[in-house]
C-alpha cells in the first residue's frame, strides 16, 4: 500500500501536484540524500510546499553537503530562495554550491575557524555572476541581483575537535539551526527566532544574500550523544516553533536514529493546515562506535 501523507493536527488541502513551469525542469519536486563517514551520519531532504505545487512554481529551497576528505569533516549548506525574487530557486542552489566549495577550500588551507563573511561573500559573488550572465551587464547593481536571486543561507561544518565533535554554523537571513536532544525530545535553537524583542510580534523581515553583513550570526557547539544537529528553512522552523508541539514530537520520534533518506523526505512532507511553504531539513548525528 502506498505511503499516506502524515497528518499533523488539521490537514491541509489534498490535491495532485501541478508541474512547475516548463523551464524549471532542473528543480525537482523533492530530493533527499544520506550517507555516513566513520564518525558522522548525514541525512537531508527538501520538498516543495503545497503553495508552489498548486501555483506551478518550482521548489525554492536547496541543500548540499560534502565530506572533506582530509579530515572527515562534513560541510553543508541550506538555502531558502526569497519568494519575491524571480529566479530564487536558482539562487538557492548556487548559494549552496558556492558555500560548500568555499568551506572545503578553507579547510584545505587549515582554517581553525570559519570566516562566515568570507563564505557568504563568495556565495554572493556567485549570484552576481549569474546576474551578469542573465542581464548581459558587466556590473549588476545589488538590487538587480536581489530581484533575481535573493536567498537565505545557513552553512557550516561538523568536524573533530580533539576527541569530541564540533559544529560551527553561520547564517544569512532567517533560516535556522537547532540541537535536538534525542533523549528528552527538546530543541535548542542555535540562532534567535523571529519574535521581536520586547513585543508579542513576529518579524518576517529578511536580509538575504547578496547582502553580506560584516559579522554573520555564528554558533559553535559540541555535538555529542544524545544530540543531533538540525539545519532547516523556515518551512520546517515555522511549524516546529519552540519544539513543544505536535511537529516537535513527530520529528523527535522520527529522528531518534537516522532514518532512510526516503523516509525523512516522507516525514518532512507532512500535511498541516496553513503551513504550505517549501521545507528543507538537514540532520547530522554522531555515529555510534559499533556502527562504523
Amino acid at each position: 500500500m502506498p505511503w499516506q501523507r502524515i497528518t499533523v493536527d488539521v490537514p491541509g488541502l489534498e490535491f495532485e501536484a501541478r508541474p512547475p513551469s516548463q523551464y524549471a525542469f532542473d528543480f525537482p519536486d523533492s530530493e533527499c540524500e544520506g550517507w555516513s563517514t566513520d564518525r558522522l551520519t548525514l541525512r537531508f531532504a527538501s520538498v516543495r510546499g503545497a503553495k508552489h505545487r498548486y501555483y506551478r512554481q518550482p521548489r525554492q529551497d536547496a541543500a548540499r553537503a560534502a565530506v572533506h576528505e582530509a579530515t572527515g569533516s562534513i560541510v553543508f549548506a541550506v538555502a531558502d530562495g526569497v519568494s519575491s525574487a524571480a529566479e530564487s530557486h536558482q539562487g538557492a542552489v548556487e548559494a549552496c554550491r558556492a558555500a560548500v566549495e568555499r568551506i572545503l577550500y578553507l579547510l584545505d588551507r587549515g582554517a581553525e575557524r570559519l570566516d562566515g563573511a568570507d563564505v557568504a561573500a563568495h556565495a554572493a559573488e556567485r549570484l552576481r555572476e549569474l546576474a551578469r550572465w542573465r542581464l548581459g551587464v558587466a556590473v549588476p547593481q545589488a538590487a538587480e541581483v536581489a530581484r533575481l536571486y535573493a536567498t537565505t543561507l545557513v552553512a557550516g561544518v561538523v568536524r573533530a575537535a580533539g576527541d569530541a565533535l564540533e559544529a560551527e554554523v553561520f547564517r544569512i537571513g532567517d533560516s535556522g539551526a537547532w540541537l535536538l536532544d534525542r533523549a528528552g525530545g527538546g530543541y535548542h535553537p542555535l540562532f534567535g527566532g523571529k519574535a521581536v524583542p520586547g513585543t508579542p510580534l513576529v518579524s518576517n523581515e529578511v536580509s538575504p544574500l547578496p547582502l553580506v553583513p560584516d559579522r554573520p550570526e555564528t554558533a559553535v557547539e559540541r555535538l555529542a550523544e544524545p544530540w543531533t544537529l538540525l539545519v532547516g528553512t523556515d518551512g520546517f522552523g515555522d511549524p516546529l516553533g519552540e519544539g513543544d508541539g505536535r511537529v516537535g514530537e513527530l520529528f523527535a520520534s522520527q529522528l531518534a536514529s537516522p532514518p532512510t533518506p526516503l523516509w525523512l523526505g516522507h516525514v518532512l512532507d507532512f500535511t498541516r493546515e496553513t503551513f504550505d511553504d517549501d521545507r528543507t531539513l538537514l540532520a547530522i548525528w554522531p555515529r555510534a562506535e559499533g556502527a562504523r
